[in-house]
């Protein structure tokens, strides 16, 4: 099973040394690549901050694997250890798997600005791990058959492992991973493991398996341990009223008439609110719902109005001259232009939308009486930053900071920032005592951290023979990967390219959000892609073969979802389909949808979805196809519905009743093929989210001959653009 808190018995309950001798087994110490036997070198070596523990192997036969990464319900806390497994020809049942120890150093991936960070985002912890863990499992085994054969005294060749053990059928013998544990010795160093002695795929026997995740069983039976389950002594409960806009501070407050409320120990002033803790939760929300305050007035966000905003990208769109930073730049744009007989220009719009993950954001943190030790128990997509921040926070070294890391109820990108964390430890130092601090549904949407707001301006030129010549992509907004990643389109044969990003400053808190900027940038390519198919009067589809003619994978994932739909028949009376292709996260996908359209209403419909997706070599199909069937709701979802308004700096939705989400009555049928490969496995959890919103607009323009332009398409904005001439 997934055991959360053991990775923490391992660094914290226990010092090295007691941890050796109580393993009676096999542990795995690497440093910097290298294994180091003993129980002297470990403890040397967790002195330096750069050892860590990927397998034990008990004299039982159990094997333990250690995962790096956040589960929050992407399944990569199984996918990640099998991988491992699959190398060592481990017996999966006798694997449990337990979260790693919060050491970068060693566990960290380095797939994000080169640095070694434990970080769950961008679809990166299968592509991120893969050949780490394939090596660490390989020369693993490659320790247990080189002890075999000295105890069986016979040459290594001749051993073969399954199912953890190690069989010499020559002679009929064989010995149990478990068995060899008991007496085996381990190198100084790990045996040094070629590529080509990994397994291939042909051999594989757990990878490319449907293999059950080890964190469901719990969370359907209620065992699963959240950060919000956790009670310790003298623990007390936290709330806070955050300022209603961004940057605005607490200036006067009724602190002591809220200390009169029963069971109310502490009122405290943070720089952005006011927290309250008391014994019991009830009583904090019934002070909170008492507390008046004054908050500063001339924080920048104080003027922002989401209503305006896209008139002042547009216009900048239009001035930003030498200001624009170049992203992409290929061919040249000026002499194409004397051979464009045609030019198509559009703008596309997307609203700031939340991320709507299904647990509230909480924390436990306690804080030791001198201020600089403190542990937190937390469901975090990011806890090697989280510990590092908490240090410098209270201004002490790192080894003082302990991380218990939790399931996560979605992230999103969200739980990848700190603040949530942060904001538990300074309530627990500041009150003495142990702190559990909930955020309501409320809390979050009024200080959220949203996927931005952008403006994406396109214009093309296409020359006599229909051929794109020129492409031009303009994104503008606040901040440049939240707008403008996935704005290139790599995959597109156009000679003449020119991307460039425009920084717009709207003090609005912005984060990550699923598939970040891919979503909004392919729905405005897609959609832009159509409009000219429809000026060209030529399908589509041929349009996008034509355009990727030299890109034989992202022409294979185009006609696998064309070939999956009924595209190119006659669609039912009141429905119409639409195409779209998007690359993300290292993986190709294209979809059809079939959308119908109620006009009275101006409601969209989504009834079927056909994708396609060439995401490398595929671990688990199962839990792939489950992880882009939610990325296609997600990007339903945010297309047809979700949009978060913004008046004088203060967000106007405050929890599901005014911020609409898809339902299950409004859940197409999917259809998904996983183009599997033997290329290295490319992102999943975000691959197939970019294509949906242009898929669906397409889909709406071919059905009534109206365009779409801003996401999400609103009933409103619908009406308004059946209304229009």
């Amino acid at each position: 099973m997934l055991d959360p808190e053991a990775s923490n018995d391992v660094h914290i309950e226990l010092g090295r040394r007691q941890f050796l001798q109580a393993t009676a087994g096999l542990t795995f110490m690497l440093v910097l690549g290298e294994s180091i036997a003993g129980e002297d070198a470990a403890v040397r070596s967790h002195e330096s901050k750069k050892l860590s523990v990927w397998v034990q192997i008990s004299a039982t036969g159990a094997i333990t694997i250690f995962n790096p990464v956040a589960e929050m319900g992407q399944g990569s806390a199984t996918t990640l250890p099998l991988i491992l497994a699959e190398e060592l020809d481990a017996d999966w049942n006798d694997v449990s798997i337990r979260y790693a120890p919060i050491e970068p150093d060693v566990y960290g991936h380095d797939s994000i600005a080169g640095q070694m960070k434990m970080l769950t985002v961008g679809s990166f912890s299968v592509r991120g791990y893969f050949d780490r863990l394939r090596m660490a499992g390989a020369q693993v085994r490659q320790v247990l058959l080189e002890n075999a054969a000295a105890k069986l005294a016979v040459p290594i060749s001749e051993l073969t492992t399954q199912a953890s053990v190690v069989q010499h059928r020559l002679s009929g013998r064989s010995l149990s991973y478990g068995e060899i544990a008991a007496f085996a010795k381990v190198p100084t160093h790990l045996p040094a493991i070629a590529t080509d002695q990994l397994k291939s795929p042909a051999r594989y026997s757990l990878i490319g398996r449907d293999i059950p995740r080890r964190d469901v069983p719990a969370k359907v039976n209620g065992s699963a341990e959240y950060a919000i389950d956790i009670e310790l002594p003298n623990m007390r409960y936290g709330m806070i009223q955050r300022s209603p806009v961004n940057g605005a501070s607490p200036v006067n407050w009724n602190s002591s008439e809220l200390l009169q409320f029963p069971d109310i120990t502490h009122v405290i002033k943070l720089d952005h609110g006011i927290g309250i803790v008391g014994s019991n939760l009830w009583a904090v929300m019934k002070a909170r719902k008492a507390l008046r305050v004054e908050w500063s007035k001339g924080a920048p966000a104080q003027s922002f109005d989401s209503d305006a905003v896209f008139a002042q990208f547009a216009a900048y769109a239009a001035s930003a001259g030498d200001a624009a930073k170049v992203i992409h730049s290929v061919g040249r744009m000026a002499a194409a232009a004397g051979s464009v007989k045609q030019v198509y220009e559009a703008d596309y719009l997307n609203d700031f939308v939340y991320h709507a993950q299904l647990e509230p954001l909480n924390a436990v943190a306690s804080v030791s009486q001198g201020g600089k030790k403190a542990e937190l128990w937390i469901g975090s997509q990011f806890p090697s930053g989280l510990r590092a921040e908490v240090a410098q926070l209270l201004k002490t070294p790192i080894d003082n900071i302990t991380i218990h890391p939790r399931f996560l109820g979605g992230g999103f990108g969200r739980r990848s920032w700190h603040d949530f964390g942060t904001e538990a430890v300074l309530l627990a130092k500041m009150s003495g005592v142990p702190v559990k601090l909930i955020w309501s549904r409320e809390d979050d949407f009024q200080y959220g951290a949203f996927r931005p707001a952008v403006l994406q301006r396109l214009t093309a030129g296409v020359d006599a023979n229909g051929d794109i010549l020129s492409w031009s992509h303009r994104a503008v907004g606040d901040g440049f990967q939240l707008v403008a990643s996935g704005a290139a389109i790599p995959f597109y044969d156009i000679p003449n390219q020119q991307i460039d990003f425009c920084q717009q400053n709207t003090s609005i808190r912005t984060k990550h959000w699923r598939s970040v900027a891919h979503g909004p940038n392919k729905f405005a390519i897609e959609s832009f892609v159509d409009e000219i198919a429809s000026g060209l009067a030529v399908d589509p589809y041929r349009l996008r073969r034509k355009l990727l003619a030299k890109s034989p994978r992202a022409l294979a994932v185009l006609d696998a979802a064309v070939e999956m739909s009924p595209w190119g028949s006659t669609p039912q009376k009141g429905r119409a389909l639409g195409l779209a292709f998007a690359e993300g996260v290292g993986s190709l996908s294209a979809g059809v949808v079939e959308i119908s359209l109620d006009e009275a209403q101006g409601k969209i419909r989504v009834h079927r979805v056909w994708a396609a997706i060439d995401a490398g070599l595929v671990i688990q199909p199962g839990n792939t196809i489950r992880q882009h069937e939610g990325a296609i709701l997600q990007g339903i979802s945010s297309a047809l519905l979700e949009s978060i308004t913004i008046r004088n700096g203060a967000v106007q939705q405050s929890n599901f009743d005014s911020y609409t989400v898809l339902t299950m009555a409004e859940t197409p049928e999917i259809e998904i093929k996983l183009i599997s490969s033997e290329l290295p496995p490319a992102g999943v959890g975000e691959a197939a989210l970019p294509f949906t919103g242009g898929a669906i607009g397409n889909a709406f323009a071919a059905l009534t001959g109206k365009r779409l332009r801003h996401l999400p398409f609103s009933m409103s904005s619908v009406k308004a653009a059946l209304g229009s001439t």
